[in-house]
């Protein structure tokens, strides 16, 4: 899809921005959601901060509200402006994981396998829970949103069969998380053909549980979203040459499976060390499709 463009954004913008191509923006995910232009992507897919897992020591971060519906209320705000920037037939893919109550414990320890978990700063439990119950945030997300206009069309289950084990001896070790669709209006595009299974008569319409595992990233502590998870949402919620919006950028893993599957995309990431990791990653995709097409 040729050079993807950079933009660092520090100041409230005021004034609406084109989109040019491709586009890595730095800043504030809401603030910069503002800025873009109504009805301009075909699709978003994301995964936003989860709720009291982990401290990225970056002003303006998501997830270390003080209470759970703050989180929700933030996470309402930012994907309504995602629903306004998308096409009317428009869809959202929205990957959220689930966590347990803090019991009040205000840090968490590290653990040898996983040290991006230790904590020094912990939400309280919340108002009605009790300590070990199960918080239930994808559910109470997609309800949420749906109450604020979207259809909630679909959930999926993202079973992953290298799950990192669990120390817990009093219930079963989790190894999925939730992933969404939504769409802005009662009718979407929706391309089934393009992410249709096979099994043992043929194909088969796609269903709502997939096995994806895991990937590690070396430049970070933590699993990143994988694109095998990515792929199918973009191929049957987009068309080659369309926009897909991520506003929870990370690493940029939405950007490359847009360069694999010929789409443009829009990023946008507040944490500056995971923005420069996406800037490098894409960049070195870019170089390397530039070799393959010089080769042919």
């Amino acid at each position: 899809m040729g050079a993807f463009f950079i933009r660092e954004c520090t100041a409230e913008l005021h004034e609406k921005i084109g989109l040019i191509g491709s586009t890595i923006f730095k800043g504030d995910a809401l603030q910069i959601l503002r800025s873009l232009p109504s009805e301009s992507v075909q699709c978003a897919v994301t995964s936003p901060p989860y709720w009291g897992l982990r401290d990225y020591h970056i002003d303006g971060q998501i997830g270390l509200e003080p209470t759970l519906p703050q989180f929700i209320n933030r996470l309402v705000a930012v994907f309504n402006e995602v629903k306004r920037i998308l096409k009317q037939d428009g869809v959202l893919w929205l990957n959220i994981g689930d966590g347990y109550t803090s019991g009040n414990r205000g840090w968490r320890a590290p653990d040898r396998k996983n040290p991006a978990r230790a904590m020094n700063v912990r939400p309280d439990t919340p108002e009605g829970l009790k300590p070990k119950d199960l918080l239930g945030v994808p559910w109470r997300l997609a309800f949420a949103l749906r109450q604020d206009g979207w259809y909630l069309r679909s959930d999926i289950i993202w079973n992953k069969p290298n799950a990192m084990p669990e120390s817990v001896k009093d219930r079963p070790t989790r190894s999925h998380e939730y992933l969404f669709l939504l769409s802005k209006s009662e009718k979407y595009y929706y391309d089934h053909e393009s992410v249709m299974e096979m099994n043992g008569r043929g194909r088969r319409n796609r269903r709502t549980v997939w096995d994806i595992c895991t990937q590690p990233f070396p430049e970070s502590h933590f699993a990143t979203f994988p694109p095998e998870l990515v792929d199918p949402c973009i191929l049957a919620g987009s068309r080659a040459g369309d926009y897909v919006l991520d506003p929870f950028f990370g690493s940029g893993t939405v950007g490359i499976v847009c360069q694999k599957r010929g789409r443009k995309y829009i990023g946008v990431e507040l944490h500056p060390d995971y923005f420069d990791m996406a800037v490098r990653r894409l960049s070195e995709r870019e170089k390397q499709l530039d070799l393959l097409e010089i080769a042919k």
